[in-house]
């Protein structure tokens, strides 16, 4: 099974935690092929000095069973870059579709998540700047932008801000793979306590 994880110049180097995810997924379900896709493939500069290399870009990019599209301070240009947009509304039509942190914002302004409920990050450095999701309820009405670890529409699935990104992976594993995959790798990450913690402290909201 190919995940696709979408990274871009400003991606925060927090969020390819969901590729990391993945990579440890492995380990359990060998059948998992995570690769990195990026506007252009090549070197991708991630926010704060470090670099990453992506095989693919969005025009050579293979077919995938799910594409999870990454966060950052790069997501407002992402949001203005009309071949991101288009690849994320071509891939929506027979792929599985997430988002991490504010990814969901790219995903927002591609249109895909028009008419369903979604989340994205909501917390940030009080008085520096706005709440993606408060942007996300201000310039997109046509979503029902909730709070939320996580929002399942079957299709599409976003998630909340930074480290949730690892909750979000978890949750594709278990739904496409079952508990037991899900459970085993989040307890070779360390994780079973924390994911524990954030599924009564967070609410997941599945339609």
């Amino acid at each position: 099974m190919r995940f696709g994880v979408f990274i871009y110049d400003g991606v925060e180097p927090i969020d390819l935690a969901a590729f990391g995810v993945l990579s440890m997924a492995r380990r359990v379900a060998p059948e998992i092929e995570p690769v990195a896709i990026a506007p252009r493939a090549g070197r991708v500069a991630l926010a704060n000095g470090l670099d990453a290399v992506a095989r693919y870009g969005v025009d050579d990019a293979p077919p995938l069973d799910v594409l999870i599209v990454t966060g950052g301070p790069g997501w407002k240009a992402q949001c203005e870059n009309p071949e991101t947009l288009a690849f994320v509304r071509t891939r929506a039509r027979d792929t599985l579709v997430a988002s991490v942190c504010t990814g969901g914002m790219i995903l927002a302004a591609s249109g895909i998540l028009n008419g369903l409920r979604a989340t994205t990050k909501k917390e940030v450095i009080a008085g520096q700047e706005v709440p993606p999701l408060e942007l996300m309820q201000r310039d997109y009405p046509q979503i029902d932008a909730l709070p939320a670890r996580l929002v399942d529409c079957g299709r599409i699935v976003t998630g909340g801000g930074v480290t949730l990104c690892i909750d979000v992976v978890l949750h594709l594993l278990e739904r496409l793979f079952d508990a037991r995959v899900a459970a085993e790798t989040a307890r070779i990450l360390e994780y079973t306590t924390a994911w524990h913690a954030n599924r009564q402290a967070f609410r997941a909201v599945v339609a």
